[in-house]
């Protein structure tokens, strides 16, 4: 809406007709003004003003150059429906030209996209991939291309992980094929559901379907724990013995990345001493098995003020970079004793 004073559609219009108010009557043009959406503006008295065609165009360039200089601002969502439809028309938007894009690639590449939308999911992970890949903006889950003569990786966890992928891609660039397990990793019962799907979502070139060849890693690096930390201590000591037991059957060497520090958080029900409680369960497990462990919470936590966002599980840009680096880090470590 125009703001009142002189550059209202009304003043505009009443300076007009004072101006043109002594030219040639027209009924035809003045039924025509009277009938155009400009009438809500004009003088009550207009019916029986003197008007010319003159008048009528100044009129209207005077309104169109108002409503032009302040165009009208998309309505906003007003409930969870209208978000909700608004979200998905941008998601459907979008996919398009992902499709478009995916139909160009090698058909590698077309494998891994297909990877990706099985298991990122509909409603928030999957419609973010598209948007980024359309973008040409890199992620957690780029392809990786693999070079046959260095170690395969694959990390396994959450956001968190997800957050400092790129990082330690980058710095094991040239020692190692750093992968992302596609999807959230989310709790730990979802790792038994899926690590199977994991385990063979980027097989080496060459690798037939379904081989211990399509599964091969040298180092997995994994956590489950954010995701848990309502799941009872005993369901997750129990889900963490299974997880490892399958893990170092695949003959690669394992490690274990502790939790990362939460805050405390009472409307989303969590404490930062669950994360201390199930990083202590995980260490039992881990000792157990003889599984060396990646302490990330204690590697983080004396930088949480700086690298952690404020009263979130996520961690900024110079987090993410600091976690990745001591992830990659551990894997040379990892790497150099195979």
């Amino acid at each position: 809406m125009a703001a009142k004073g002189s550059c209202s559609p009304q003043n505009n219009l009443l300076k007009l007709h004072d101006q043109y108010r002594m030219l040639d009557n027209a009924q035809a043009i003045r039924t025509i003004v009277t009938n155009h959406p400009v009438a809500p503006f004009l003088p009550p008295a207009f019916p029986s003003m003197k008007i010319s065609l003159s008048f009528f165009a100044a009129a209207l360039l005077a309104l169109t150059s108002v409503q032009a200089a302040e165009p009208a601002k998309p309505l906003e969502p007003t409930n969870p429906a209208e978000a909700a439809a608004k979200k998905a028309a941008e998601d459907a938007a979008a996919d398009a030209p992902y499709q478009a894009l995916v139909a160009t690639l090698p058909p590698a590449q077309q494998a891994w996209e297909r990877v990706l939308q099985q298991n990122l999911g509909n409603g928030f992970y999957l419609p973010i991939h598209k948007r980024s890949r359309v973008k040409g903006q890199s992620t957690c889950w780029d392809f990786v291309q693999d070079d046959p003569q260095l170690p395969r990786v694959l990390l396994i966890g959450d956001s968190v992980s997800g957050g400092y992928t790129l990082a330690a891609r980058k710095a094991l660039a040239g020692k190692a094929n750093v992968h992302k397990a596609p999807e959230n990793c989310g709790p730990a019962a979802n790792g038994l559901k899926k690590l199977e799907i994991w385990l063979a979502s980027a097989p080496p070139a060459g690798a037939a379907e379904g081989s211990p060849a399509a599964s091969h890693w040298d180092v997995i690096h994994f956590n489950f724990g954010i995701h848990d930390r309502s799941t009872a201590p005993v369901d997750y000591e129990q889900r963490l013995d299974e997880l490892a037991t399958k893990l170092q059957a695949t003959g690669a060497r394992i490690i274990w990345a502790s939790t990362t520090p939460i805050p405390t958080d009472e409307a989303k029900k969590q404490t930062a001493e669950s994360i201390v409680e199930r990083n202590a369960i995980a260490a039992r497990v881990m000792q157990k098995h003889g599984i060396p462990i990646d302490d990330l919470f204690a590697f983080i936590t004396p930088h949480l003020a700086s690298a952690q966002n404020p009263n979130d599980v996520h961690f900024n840009g110079p987090g993410y970079q600091m976690l990745g680096q001591q992830v990659a880090a551990s894997i040379e470590g990892a790497l150099a004793k195979k």
